[in-house]
């Protein structure tokens, strides 16, 4: 009998739990040489091809696209070739197997030095070998490894797992779009100009099944549920056409009993999204959270200015003024890392869930710099090429909220930082005056920190120098 080997998914170098299967390069019975992409996987960071352990036959694929795979569980099995050279068993792969660090192990000695770069890049750790423990949005810890994303050649085209995965997302067919890269490779941007002129659209299966002749994950869930013993005789219907707000009995509808199965699916969280449930979990968890909220008056204010940069100008302002919370908390050790520097996280909505992307040295940067800085950081974390070593190392962070709604919040301080500031909508209000009242352009500001690390008057007079910062002309 052929000697079968298992793949297990490794640690993909990000310290997390699980993976999602974005798509498999090969199917059952094929033949794959040895660093081969395998498949391409989605942790809360990116987008990575994993490299084939074997050369041989694949004789089984744990998991369709969308599945999520446990770190350590089976990932596909080969039936290596004994005439081809493989990996020794010892051999690294560029990836980590080994078991992960023990709730209990020693915590990191926060008198290290922490510096980060000028041009945003990683932050390095001076008298110790770097350990990241950034993510997007809390702690997660990763290897020194720097993985670089190859642009692979599956079915004729050339593309890293990044452009895959958004030409599956926008329904382009790659193998109609024309390159512009180097060596004839697919870019973001030919991905989403060819989007934008429909020049290459995803042609549907005829037969509606996967490339590897599994069904897609959604036909798993398309059978209609039985209904309950106890299930009503004329069920409501569970599409909104046909909808009424009368029953077939004539009478007014009334909302489901708790026996009434639910119509839609339950969707399993993925990637980004996933990992910030476990973060806003742990954050909950371990953060005593207090929130002080005020207004900014922004009346003196001579010409347009743009408000992010007077906001990050003015939380660098407030953080020289405390410095209690411009640090980080070690609550199992209870001690308190204050920063010379201020590197600001930097909330980004997306579809996918939130990234928290890393503005370096706000405190040398002036308006122009500002600006620049966080128009590169959201550019990257749309098309996902953000690297890890922006994601890590804040040691304050900001919600803009106030670009969509809302006007005070308790945002959600994630350790090891102390401290989160939201800004609200821009309003007009009346304020009274010597003399009488005025209409105030005014900005809602809102201070949550964790109250181990700092007191009420360290918050309170951090919130005053920023209020009073807001408050300048210019």
């Amino acid at each position: 009998m052929a000697d079968l080997k298992t793949f297990y998914l490794p640690d993909l170098g990000e310290g997390l739990p699980d993976a999602t299967v974005v798509e498999w390069h090969v199917k059952v019975g094929d033949s794959i040489k040895l660093d081969a992409p395998l498949c391409s996987m989605e942790t809360a960071k990116a987008i990575v091809d994993v490299p084939s352990p074997y050369t041989g036959k694949v004789t089984k694929l744990h998991g369709a696209p969308g599945d999520v795979i446990e770190t350590g569980a089976a990932l596909a099995e080969f039936e290596p070739d004994p005439n081809a050279k493989q990996r020794a068993e010892a051999e690294s792969t560029g990836h980590h197997h080994g078991p992960r660090k023990s709730v209990g192990s020693p915590a990191p000695d926060n008198s290290r030095k922490v510096v980060a770069s000028d041009e945003g890049g990683e932050v390095a750790v001076k008298g110790v070998d770097r350990e990241d423990e950034g993510t997007v949005v809390g702690a997660m810890v990763s290897g020194n490894t720097v993985h670089v994303e190859q642009a692979a050649s599956v079915g004729g085209v050339k593309a890293v797992p990044a452009v895959r995965a958004l030409a599956k997302k926008l329904k382009v067919d790659l193998t109609r779009v024309t390159p512009s890269g180097a060596d004839g490779v697919v870019t973001l941007k030919d991905v989403k100009n060819a989007a934008a002129n429909g020049s290459a659209p995803l042609l549907p299966s005829p037969s509606g099944r996967g490339a590897g002749g599994e069904g897609t994950v959604g036909a798993r869930h398309s059978a209609s549920p039985e209904p309950s013993p106890g299930a009503a005789r004329h069920p409501l219907p569970t599409s909104g056409e046909g909808r009424t707000a009368v029953s077939l009995a004539g009478k007014s509808v009334r909302t489901a009993p708790p026996s009434q199965q639910a119509s839609g699916q339950p969707e399993q969280l993925k990637g980004v999204r996933r990992n910030m449930a476990r973060v806003m979990a742990d954050a909950h968890a371990q953060v005593v959270p207090t929130t002080l909220v005020d207004d900014a008056d922004l009346h003196a204010w001579i010409g347009k200015q743009d408000i992010t940069a007077r906001l990050i100008r003015a939380i660098v302002a407030a953080c020289k003024s405390v410095p209690a919370l411009n640090a980080w908390f070690d609550g199992k050790n209870l001690s308190r890392t204050q920063h010379p520097h201020v590197d600001i996280g930097i909330a980004v909505d997306t579809d996918d869930g939130l990234f928290v992307p890393a503005l370096r040295n706000a405190d040398v940067l002036d308006a122009a710099g500002v600006r620049a800085a966080i128009k590169r950081l959201r550019a990257q974390v749309e098309d996902r090429s953000i690297p890890s070593s922006e994601l890590s190392g804040h040691t304050i962070s900001l919600s803009n909220f106030g670009m969509f709604a809302g006007r005070y919040a308790t945002p959600v301080v994630v350790p090891p930082t102390v401290a989160i500031v939201g800004a609200g909508k821009l309003s007009h209000d009346v304020v009274a005056v010597i003399g009488g009242i005025e209409v105030h352009r005014r900005l809602p500001i809102s201070l949550t920190f964790d109250h181990r690390a700092a007191t009420g008057g360290e918050a309170a007079r951090f919130l005053k120098a920023l209020l009073d910062d807001l408050a300048q002309p210019n």
